[in-house]
């Protein structure tokens, strides 16, 4: 079996039950956002995230969930799906998953448009119920990704980015995401609990641990959908490169900054500056850092008592870190 459905199992029935109540809560009058929305659930990812929400909420209830955890799955995945609409056209990108963007079939002006309706669908979807706990939940988690994509499109200007600045963007670019589902999750069954919190930070310990995979394959040979070096080409600041950047020698980082602000273009540089970070630890280091967060989140998850559903969020912890994509 493989690994995501091995993590899946213990929530396949509540999946199922989502998928029909997510297609419901993006329904319209308006019959081109339906062939829009209709275009979008069709080609979904693994839908981790609702799984987080489902596998939270029926470990700290004694494996039930109830409505409230079906509209917080609902609402994250239509925020998610709002913020991938708008980094498509934010990104000018032409396909997500393989497929056509929604960008590239329909334009920008409709794209945004549809991201928008999408965020006010989950927003409501809240509002509607009385759920303001969980509202609350997800418009912070709005906030800070809004936030961790302007600071990040700052850095970049000037390529001055610590280690701490680097963890600051990605727990509010990523982190935040996967910390609200699983607060999300808890909240659903168990509002106003210590648990909410700690599975806040479970949440964004394994989207830390994720986003430094990501950023590891820029210096792979797998072929993961994305060619390597492309965070150099964007000029992303990514660990690798900013441990390197931190323990070279002055010479070499003048050589490394003028590579990434000048010359981030040319694929024979490009390549010279992935075999400078191999060379100089930059992906040791790295792996090191995401290892810790594994762990980290490992213990958090130790305190609850053996069951199924703690097993598969182990594993999903396991998997953020050995994903091959």
């Amino acid at each position: 079996m493989k690994v995501v459905a091995q993590i899946k199992e213990p929530v396949n029935r509540e999946m199922e039950l989502f998928e029909a109540k997510f297609r419901e809560a993006m329904s319209s009058k308006v019959a081109l956002l339906n062939r829009i929305t209709y275009y979008i659930v069709n080609r979904k990812g693994k839908q981790m995230r609702p799984m987080f929400v489902f596998l939270t909420a029926k470990l700290l209830n004694n494996g039930e969930v109830n409505e409230r955890t079906y509209r917080g799955a609902s609402v994250i995945e239509l925020i998610h799906t709002a913020t991938l609409v708008h980094d498509d056209v934010v990104d000018d990108s032409n396909k997500r998953r393989g497929f056509f963007s929604v960008n590239a079939l329909w334009k920008n002006k409709i794209a945004v448009l549809v991201g928008d309706y999408l965020l006010s669908k989950g927003l409501l979807l809240s509002i509607d119920h009385g759920d303001f706990d969980l509202l609350r939940i997800i418009s912070v988690a709005v906030r800070e990704m809004s936030e961790g994509e302007l600071l990040q499109i700052e850095k970049a200007r000037r390529l001055d980015i610590t280690e701490e600045v680097y963890y600051s963007i990605i727990r509010q670019k990523t982190a935040t995401l996967i910390a609200a589902c699983c607060s999300l999750g808890a909240c659903s069954v168990k509002p106003d609990s210590p648990d909410v919190e700690t599975f806040r930070k479970f949440g964004e310990l394994c989207g830390m641990a994720f986003q430094i995979k990501d950023d590891l394959f820029d210096y792979g040979e797998e072929k993961i959908g994305k060619p390597t070096g492309i965070d150099i080409k964007e000029q992303k600041m990514t660990l690798p490169l900013i441990y390197t950047l931190n323990n070279c020698s002055k010479a070499d980082k003048k050589w490394l900054i003028n590579s990434v602000k000048n010359h981030n273009k040319d694929k024979k540089r490009v390549k010279e500056v992935i075999t400078f970070v191999k060379d100089h630890g930059g992906l040791e280091y790295a792996v090191h850092k995401m290892l810790h967060f594994k762990e980290e989140a490992l213990t958090l998850l130790e305190t609850y008592p053996d069951s199924e559903f703690r097993d598969s969020l182990k594993l999903m912890v396991n998997y953020v870190v050995d994903r091959k994509k």
